[in-house]
């Protein structure tokens, strides 16, 4: 029980709660997220989780039973045995996404996939069906996140990255600052993993099991390729760029990035203001940040005042993000505001690329991000069209047609991706738009 008197969004659900019909939401996947999901969202109030939708139901179940050890959650298939079970304000499982989108009950989905082409499918299904669409599928979103929040904002619902992980936590900083008229200078997080360019699932199966993990997921943090995917999302979020492909990734302590992630005419290591990157320096992670100039005597003495520092350059950090454990918040200001906690921009700012992790051969098949093949690395979104490179989303599965030395940049000329699936399908039309 919450044990102070509401407010906000608090008091906002706690209406909905009362009205006796709560913002009823649809979880696409019940991986480690999503059972987070499952166990948080059971705790509050005017938001249910009504469907979950799982290829594994066991996987849904087992979650379920986190929250009550005594659920007898059974799984159906047809959209009316689904509606039926949801308006007795119960959860319901099921392995067919089509009765959720179908359902006229559900307000709200929620892409946890992980998978990008598996997210353009059934996020444009989700939209197509009226729903709006909390997307923590992040690899999806900086392939092909212009196009479904395009094809959203002409279904008169709303896309939006999931509240909690980095590139939402730093686009707070990024509005407060901006708000209050500051330029952004740089904006970014700390890296939570060692960095290892060379890590392969194998090598991390022990400590997966240990953390309740994918391996292929740990190492997609692990390799840099996370990171990547983040950055970039902020970018096209908001128009920064990356100072170079990789970004510069410093290692700055958080008493350290007002000076270092500043222009090199000032001092530091940026070609120019508005740019996004990273920092492996101690006491960041897993915190976010914003680096912004006070360019006004009376402001620069303020802040320096308040113990922000020295500046003229000065750092906002939010020391946490809670991952999936905020993602239900987005959910709730969808519904209940029609505002986005995050959308991309119509064109993209950056490109998340490719480089091989090991020597590819002609006829070598790729895989999916954190795998064996490939990492990812962010380039301004001009740059990557000028060397031609693969955009990330759409390497699984792609072939190589020309042998790619280890560290090299995966292209159209060297690699065949597959045209006809979902997300290749929706990057072409995108593409067209711009």
């Amino acid at each position: 029980m919450v044990n102070v008197s509401l407010t906000g969004l608090a008091q906002e659900l706690n209406q909905r709660e009362n009205s006796g019909i709560p913002i009823r939401v649809g979880l696409i996947g019940c991986g480690e997220m999503g059972t987070d999901i499952v166990v948080c969202m059971s705790r509050m109030k005017g938001v249910k989780l009504s469907a979950i939708v799982e290829r594994n139901p066991k996987n849904a179940f087992e979650a379920l039973k986190l929250v009550n050890p005594d659920d007898q959650t059974k799984a159906v298939e047809s959209a009316d045995k689904l509606n039926a079970i949801i308006e007795n304000n119960e959860t319901v499982v099921t392995n067919n996404p089509q009765a959720v989108f179908e359902s006229g009950l559900i307000d709200v989905v929620i892409d946890a996939t992980g998978v990008p082409d598996a997210g353009a499918n059934l996020g444009l299904q989700a939209i197509n069906h009226g729903k709006h669409l909390v997307m923590m599928n992040v690899e999806a979103d900086v392939t092909i996140g212009p196009i479904l929040n395009h094809y959203a904002n002409k279904a008169g619902v709303v896309y939006s990255l999931g509240a909690g992980d980095e590139p939402s936590a730093c686009m707070e900083l990024i509005e407060f600052a901006s708000s209050l008229g500051y330029n952004i200078i740089a904006a970014g997080k700390g890296k939570n993993n060692p960095l290892d360019f060379d890590a392969v699932p194998e090598d991390y199966e022990e400590e997966a099991r240990n953390r309740n993990m994918n391996p292929r997921m740990l190492v997609e943090f692990v390799d840099g390729s996370k990171t990547m995917v983040e950055m970039a999302a902020i970018a096209n979020a908001t128009g920064l760029i990356p100072d170079r492909p990789g970004m510069h990734g410093p290692k700055a302590g958080l008493d350290e990035l007002s000076n270092i992630l500043i222009p090199v005419s000032r001092g530091g290591i940026l070609s120019a203001p508005g740019r996004v990157d990273f920092s492996i320096g101690k006491g960041v992670a897993p915190g976010v940040f914003v680096v912004i100039e006070a360019d006004h005597p009376r402001l620069h003495e303020r802040m320096r005042d308040l113990k922000m520092g020295e500046g003229p350059f000065f750092t906002l950090y939010r020391p946490f993000h809670m991952t999936s454990l905020e993602v239900p918040l987005t959910c709730a200001r969808v519904v209940l505001r029609k505002q986005p906690d995050m959308a991309p921009l119509k064109r993209l700012s950056a490109e998340v690329c490719a480089v091989a992790k090991t020597d590819l051969a002609t006829g070598d098949s790729l895989g999916l991000i954190g795998e064996h093949t490939y990492r990812a690395k962010t380039y301004q979104a001009n740059e990557a069209k000028a060397q031609k490179a693969v955009p990330c989303g759409l390497l699984n599965g792609a072939k190589v047609k020309a042998a790619i030395k280890k560290g090299s940049l995966i292209t159209y000329e060297n690699t065949q991706i597959d045209h006809t699936t979902h997300i290749a399908k929706l990057r072409k039309e995108q593409d067209s738009l711009t």
